[in-house]
């Protein structure tokens, strides 16, 4: 393996078809302002380096990213790559990850809109993310103490597991498939919609209107903080431990709660069942659910 050290480069396509390689301490930034650096390169290791130019990272096979930082300036850093491993590293620009597969992330800085479109097979640990559409079109995720905040995330995602996550967002998981989220708070509104085969278990869920149109929606022991008007349309089968607002026209399944302060049902075919089960009795309590909820 050739080692670079301790150089500069701002050429176009500085180290162009470059193999096993190991970049240490240099900085890709300069007046001459060239894109696309390590393109088309195999077995590449970078420590310890800074990136402020477009398009280092396209086309490569084998990357090893530690210790490093991409600027806002470094846009659409990682396209159409594969077995890529980044640890300890600032990725700041714009589209940092498109269309690759077999990534692994960890103890990453993520500031990045539009980040991780069509990424296939992906685990990311350890974590912080900002970003708007953020892993869209996805498959095959495993994160694992991640905290992200940004509008429209996991939209489209399929076949993804998600432990001991923060998720500040809005519009997230719609029109996603075989999913599970654990041990995980997800804040934000118009959760999961049009979703399918999607299972919150242990999860504090906040905000309006979640998990609506959803098909084959499960909700194990998880809390709702501030959530109306959730799941219309759904067909779900749900143990809440918190007090709801209300629930709109369930189509069907199953939904025990301890409170509700309102169920609406204002369409034909709204038959998913609501019982009230008070968390101090573990039983059901007949009238109170006759009363509340108009049990189907």
């Amino acid at each position: 393996m050739t080692t670079i050290v301790n150089q500069t480069f701002d050429e176009e396509r500085a180290l162009y078809g470059s193999s096993d390689i190991l970049v240490q301490k240099c900085s890709f930034d300069g007046p001459a302002d060239g894109e696309s650096a390590f393109k088309e390169c195999k077995n590449v290791q970078v420590e310890d380096s800074f990136f402020n130019l477009r398009y280092p990272f396209w086309h490569d096979h084998g990357l090893k990213i530690t210790d490093s930082e991409m600027t806002p300036l470094c846009r659409a850093a990682l396209w159409y790559s594969d077995h890529i491993e980044i640890s300890g590293t600032k990725l700041h620009g714009i589209k940092a990850l498109r269309e690759c597969s077999d990534v692994t992330m960890k103890n990453c800085d993520i500031i990045s809109p539009e980040f991780g479109w069509s990424v296939h097979t992906i685990s990311m640990e350890d974590s912080t993310a900002e970003s708007e559409y953020f892993m869209m079109r996805s498959t095959n995720l495993h994160f694992k103490n991640v905290s992200m905040k940004g509008k429209y995330s996991f939209q489209y995602i399929e076949n993804s597991v998600f432990e001991n996550c923060q998720f500040d967002t809005k519009d997230a998981f719609w029109h996603a498939k075989n999913i599970v989220v654990r041990n995980s708070v997800v804040k934000g509104e118009y959760l999961a919609w049009y979703c399918e085969n999607v299972t919150f278990e242990n999860c504090r869920i906040i905000g309006t209107q979640p998990l609506c149109y959803c098909k084959n929606l499960k909700l194990i022991n998880c809390e709702m903080i501030d959530t109306d008007l959730a799941f219309e349309r759904s067909e779900v089968e749900a143990t809440v431990t918190t007090p709801m607002l209300s629930i709109k026209n369930p189509l069907k399944g199953h939904i025990t709660v301890p409170q509700v302060d309102e169920i609406i049902r204002d369409i034909d075919g709204a038959d998913g069942v609501v019982e009230i089960l008070p968390q101090d009795s573990g039983k059901t309590d007949p009238k109170s659910c006759k009363k509340a909820c108009a049990c189907a």
